[in-house]
């Protein structure tokens, strides 16, 4: 369908309307280039299925409501967010999603119906999470429901002796400067969004600044943005081999990400790894939270931790430290019942 020629109004600005899914799509900017070139975005994101345009007959269906406040926040919302939120359209409470708001009598039963799937209480919680903004952003009441529990379970991480062996083991591996900087505190995300300028080796310090994130077509794209305000930092590099390894790059080739291969593949080669050298398997957020481990051991504080880590909030450095401490306490009593059984 071409795109239909923009009308000046007596505003001044300039409209194009077009139709798309049987549905009168208006777009008004200031001028005719602006108007023209959101109108083609528009175009192009519903054909690639990224943007979703509802019927007139569908408007208050539970989807079209969910599909209003997607629409509504791409440009606000990270690409990864709003991939996770076109999941959650397309796999969560399928019963319910062509039903208008006003005929669903009993929204518990659209939990329990998850509950009983086999869905976990986290995902749940998420899905619901995304139908009560939704419902807010439409100016609907949102229901009370009970949720299902969260179910945590302990994240995996290496111990200060037990870094010391996977430092050894990784020594030539190919993924062995995403695996240390793992151990320096960053996420999966802003190791694959570090490129080279942001590393200082006469100041021996990296600057986190932007990370690659998936969006709702499953792509790897930059975004300038971390995953909270204290991500944005620089750190220090503290792991003589990460220095050793950054600085025997030349320095014609520093250019660029400083990792590129698929994602995946470093949460299996670290898990390998660590089965290989019978570590526990801790993946690539393991070793984020081995970083805090040997904070902790080395006795730093939490508020410096949290600062070099870029956690959000002291709240959640303190839980972390306190899950490490009660591992502590419990080798500790495990060698005190070592001693009484041996003597």
């Amino acid at each position: 369908m071409k795109l239909p020629e923009p009308k000046k109004l007596p505003s001044g600005n300039y409209n194009i309307r077009m139709r798309l899914n049987g549905v009168d799509v208006s777009v008004t900017k200031p001028n005719k280039t602006e108007c023209i070139n959101e109108a083609r975005l528009i175009k192009s994101e519903y054909k690639a299925g990224k943007r979703l345009i509802s019927r007139k007959e569908n408007e208050n269906t539970l989807g079209a409501v969910i599909d209003k406040y997607i629409n509504a926040h791409r440009k606000v919302l990270s690409p990864s967010t709003i991939g996770g939120y076109m999941v959650i359209r397309r796999n969560r409470f399928p019963d319910y999603m062509k039903k208008k708001i006003s005929k669903i009598k009993d929204w518990q039963d659209m939990i329990n119906d998850e509950v009983e799937s086999g869905v976990t209480g986290k995902t749940i919680r998420n899905a619901w999470s995304l139908v009560a903004a939704s419902l807010t952003y439409s100016k609907f009441a949102v229901p009370q429901v009970t949720l299902p529990p969260v179910i945590k379970s302990a994240r995996p991480w290496l111990d200060a002796e037990q870094i010391k062996v996977f430092i050894k083991a990784m020594e030539g591996n190919d993924y062995e400067v995403p695996a240390l900087l793992a151990l320096h505190s960053l996420r999966r995300s802003e190791i694959f969004g570090l490129s080279w300028d942001k590393v200082d080796l006469k100041q021996n310090q990296i600057r986190i600044e932007g990370s690659i994130v998936q969006n709702d077509q499953s792509k790897q794209v930059f975004k300038e943005t971390n995953k909270t305000k204290n991500s944005r930092r620089t750190i220090p590099i503290m792991i003589p081999r990460l220095k050793e390894l950054l600085s025997a790059v030349p320095e014609k080739d520093r250019k660029g990400m400083i990792y590129t291969a698929p994602q995946n593949y470093l949460w299996r080669e670290i898990n390998s790894v660590c089965k290989d050298n019978n570590l526990p398997e801790v993946g690539v957020h393991g070793l984020r939270h081995s970083f805090a481990s040997l904070a902790h051991h080395v006795g730093l504080p939490e508020q410096e931790a949290m600062l070099i880590g870029g956690w959000e909030d002291a709240q959640t450095m303190h839980k972390i430290y306190e899950h490490i401490s009660a591992a502590d306490r419990m080798k500790a009593e495990n060698k005190i019942a070592q001693f009484f059984a041996t003597n």
